[in-house]
């Protein structure tokens, strides 16, 4: 039966009615999720996004209608108790139901692809080609309701602390120097491009130079790069900027933020302030600079015994000026030989040349070093150096530094899940600072900048002319969670005379400075306060404060690893004639 024309228009939700709402009569709008066919009468579960309800058809009534899986529909009746043996405490419409009066089809359904919410799983292409049906999921909608409560929070926190939010261009001028650009060709001015930002930074800096002393802006970044699980081509920042301020006024505000945040969408409350690690001692003890500190598992230097050892693997890497480092894993988390291979591995993996180990012990210990731990003496020294008990499995690497770091920092990850070391109910966050100012490559025969050429030097003299610039730190930081990177932050350059030298170090002739960075630099000369700020990933930090490692989980229409979209198939051909209009001709590789 169909409802007279406007009357379709709901009252209520299908997921508001409660037992009080009994003998009221209301209208409900939703997608038919289940239908059950008890003898002539009809059971039909009705969704929204705010729950279910269940709705009964007498004989007579859905005679009258043909009705399909995720069909929208809209029902009139009066609300009814349900029998007490059929209450589902499950639901919170569980105690009641309506019995429909009317019934209008909104819209039919071609049979779905898959059974939203059903048991079976579901591949990540069918998921991704069929997006708005994934999105219809309870799960999907929860994850996205979080992520607006989230984002939600952080704006009136920093609004809070007297921030004010300032959009800045999307259509903006190509200046690579990190992750590779997406160019957008100019109809207007032929032959020339503009550039979806990477991030903010130039504009935000620019602000600080017009005086806005306190700005954010949830902001829309773009990066052509490779994709993994925590990546996305394009990507939703939480950016800030303070004026007059230094490392400590910002960890400040993004403490306060963080710690309001936490308490107005997920109901826990954070403990301030958060610990902070200088770059060199998060990678000295944890091998990695975004460090899980829910469980121990420390790197420790063995230089001390491994140059007595009389085990020229060893005293060859600290002749050679490696290191000789290792980690001991508990007695009750037990490696066997085939365990021990598989870590071996991981480590040749990442430029290992073996992986040693110890099984701890004063007296009768075993493994490939037992014979270098020749009494009670030196293994209790030993032990000592490791932080190692009785029955402990201990690992060692040799070798260059970072390759030693890498390869023990990977085997305390790898470790941490396996064993679950990790505490699940400890937020653990932390600053980490002072990273390398520059990076060298090897392969193009320059430096780079480690976080970006606008991030300030520990030392604004950077050490003279004749300073080694892989000896330089920077004042730049970043925020851990669990083991996460969730953003980056520095102190910037306000001095024309300091970023000129940054530039000269970085290789940017005068001519290529004045074409990327020219408007920039002027900007600088023209009174700029000393500045500083922090951006954070909000796709990775709401899929991590779900307990998830992938954002596609929390991105309403994500890409795939290939940065496709299979839902719109982009990217796509365009039209001769379009690309005519941006003054582009294709050449595709054969």
């Amino acid at each position: 039966m169909a409802a007279a024309a406007g009357n379709w228009r709901r009252t209520h939700t299908c997921g508001e009615l409660r037992h009080t709402d009994v003998g009221k009569t209301v209208t409900l709008n939703g997608w038919v999720a289940a239908r059950r066919n008890h003898g002539g009468i009809y059971f039909i579960d009705l969704r929204d996004r705010y729950g279910l309800t269940q709705v009964v058809l007498d004989e007579k009534l859905s005679a009258t209608v043909k009705l399909g899986g995720e069909y929208v529909i809209s029902v009139t009746g009066p609300v009814h108790a349900r029998d007490a043996a059929n209450v589902n405490p499950d639901r919170e419409t569980g105690r009641i139901e309506l019995v429909a009066e009317r019934l209008e089809v909104l819209s039919p359904s071609r049979t779905p692809a898959f059974v939203i919410d059903g048991d079976e799983e579901v591949s990540t292409e069918t998921r991704l080609k069929f997006r708005y049906l994934d999105l219809r999921r309870s799960a999907m909608q929860k994850n996205l309701a979080h992520r607006a409560r989230l984002i939600s929070a952080m704006r009136k926190a920093f609004e809070a602390q007297g921030f004010i939010e300032v959009e800045t261009p999307i259509l903006t001028k190509a200046t690579p120097e990190g992750a590779r650009d997406y160019l957008v060709p100019s109809r207007v001015h032929p032959g020339e491009f503009y550039a979806l930002p990477q991030s903010p930074q130039i504009f935000k800096q620019l602000l600080m130079v017009a005086g806005l002393d306190k700005y954010f802006q949830v902001a829309r970044c773009f990066r052509d790069e490779d994709l993994r699980a925590d990546r996305q081509p394009e990507f939703t920042q939480l950016d800030m900027e303070m004026s007059f301020v230094e490392e400590e006024d910002v960890f400040a505000v993004w403490e306060q933020v963080m710690r309001e945040t936490w308490r107005a969408a997920m109901g826990l409350e954070l403990k301030l302030p958060f610990p902070r690690l200088r770059w060199e001692e998060a990678m000295e003890r944890f091998g990695v600079d975004k460090p899980d500190l829910r469980f121990g598992l420390e790197l420790k230097d063995l230089a001390p015994w491994a140059s007595t050892s009389g085990f020229g693997v060893f005293t060859g890497a600290l002749a050679a000026g490696g290191r000789v480092m290792g980690l001991a894993v508990p007695a009750p988390h037990a490696l066997s030989r085939k365990d021990i291979t598989g870590l071996e591995e991981v480590a040749k993996g990442l430029g290992a040349s073996g992986l040693a180990y110890w099984k701890a012990a004063r007296e009768g210990s075993s493994g490939p070093l037992a014979r270098f731990v020749p009494d009670a003496a030196s293994a209790e020294r030993l032990m000592t150096l490791l932080g190692a008990r009785e029955g402990d499995t201990c690992l060692f690497a040799a070798g260059d530094q970072d390759m030693v770091r890498k390869v023990l920092g990977e085997l305390r990850v790898q470790l941490g899940k396996r064993f679950s070391l990790a505490d699940k109910s400890i937020q653990a966050f932390a600053w980490v600072t002072h990273f390398p100012l520059f990076e060298y490559d090897k392969d193009a025969g320059r430096w780079f900048s480690a976080h970006h050429p606008f991030t300030a030097p520990e030392d604004w003299t950077l050490g003279g002319e004749s300073a080694d610039p892989a000896q330089l730190a920077s004042r730049s930081y970043d925020l851990v969670y669990n083991g996460w990177e969730l953003g980056s932050g520095s102190v910037r350059i306000h001095r024309p005379d300091v970023q000129e030298r940054v530039f000269q170090i970085l290789g940017i002739t005068p001519e290529e400075r004045q074409r990327k960075f020219g408007f920039f630099v002027e900007a600088l000369a023209s009174g700029a306060p000393p500045h500083a700020g922090f951006a954070m990933g909000l796709d990775r930090i709401v899929a991590l404060s779900l307990g998830m490692d992938n954002i596609r989980e929390v991105v309403a229409f994500p890409k795939t690893a290939s940065a496709a979209d299979l839902m719109c198939e982009a990217p796509s051909p365009v039209a001769p004639e379009q690309l005519a209009e941006v003054h582009i001709r294709t050449v595709v590789p054969g």
